[in-house]
């Protein structure tokens, strides 16, 4: 098959469109003819050599840890699925990628929703299993209010929305370009940076309740002091979470909770409750410009590559 390989750690010039061998689909796993998946900033991430401290590849290695596509084969154990069928899913996490190529495994999976394009389906899984781990671990439930910081990326969007069907109120700060954009999902809008605090008084006069941080861009202290426990913030991109005593959330080996809202999401999307905003769309052979796109965090919703 044809994927995305590279071969040491760098930028995105490491990149290469060249032939590799195909996986097969092993027990409680599925394999898909692969139509689009997400770049996520964890691509870049683990590309760049960030996180060699935590976590090792096998070289060559395919980034990509969620897509879209057409089961073409079912292993041992797996029922309710047959080939053929149009899903949507994660690949092993202990893989920490695969999906950037003509056939890819998967270990979480859902029906497409028949609203989505393959596009959309393919930058969705990723961004749905962080969501909703996150307000799990913040315990959001109907009537409260959520803060999220760098609300107009990929999971930012997903995470509100979500959080909407659950019954929350959503603020999200972006930049003022994106105002609109939010208010689109049902978010109220805020401009990101200091002062923060002022802003949002007469937006949520009883105060916020919990919040996500998706932006990673040094406001851990400020939020905290926006609700007064840092057991009431969650981020997924401050890497300093500990110094403020603040929960990192990430994908683990194992079942992950967020998995579960891989179905939930499917029947939001057919009811017309829950969309993928993409920010762009690329073709295999330009994943390199893909990953720099990803690379710039300024992503108004989901990058996606497509597969030919």
């Amino acid at each position: 098959m044809f994927a995305v390989r590279y071969h040491r750690y760098g930028g995105s010039e490491v990149l290469s469109l060249e032939e590799a061998e195909e996986p097969h689909a092993g027990p409680g796993q599925v394999r898909i003819a692969v139509r689009a998946t997400g770049v996520t900033p964890a691509d870049c991430y683990l590309r760049s050599g960030m996180l060699r401290s935590i976590t090792t590849l096998d070289f060559p290695h395919i980034p990509g840890m969620d897509a879209a596509g057409t089961v073409d084969e079912v292993g041992e154990g797996v029922t309710g699925t047959a080939v053929g069928d149009a899903v949507f899913g994660l690949v092993p996490f202990l893989d920490q990628g695969g999906a950037a190529a003509q056939y890819a495994v998967l270990e979480a999976w859902a029906p497409k929703p028949r609203a989505w394009s393959f596009e959309e389906a393919g930058g969705a899984a990723g961004n749905i299993d962080t969501a909703t781990r996150v307000l799990e671990a913040l315990g959001a439930a109907e009537g409260m209010t959520l803060l999220i910081e760098g609300a107009a990326g990929g999971v930012g969007t997903l995470t509100a929305q979500l959080a909407r069907a659950r019954g929350l109120t959503v603020i999200g700060t972006a930049s003022e370009g994106n105002h609109g954009f939010l208010e689109q999902l049902g978010v109220v809008p805020v401009t990101y940076g200091a002062g923060l605090a002022d802003r949002l008084a007469p937006l949520a006069p009883h105060g916020v309740d919990v919040v996500l941080d998706a932006a990673g861009k040094g406001s851990l202290a400020e939020l905290v002091a926006l609700v007064g426990d840092p057991h009431r913030v969650v981020t997924i991109a401050d890497f300093d979470a500990d110094r403020h005593g603040v929960r990192f959330s990430r994908s683990e080996a194992g079942v992950s909770p967020g998995w579960a809202g891989l179905p939930l999401a499917a029947d939001l999307a057919d009811q017309g409750r829950l969309t993928v905003p993409l920010h762009a769309v690329f073709a295999l052979k330009e994943a390199a410009t893909a990953h720099d796109e990803s690379a710039t965090g300024h992503a108004r919703g989901k990058i996606v590559i497509t597969v030919p």
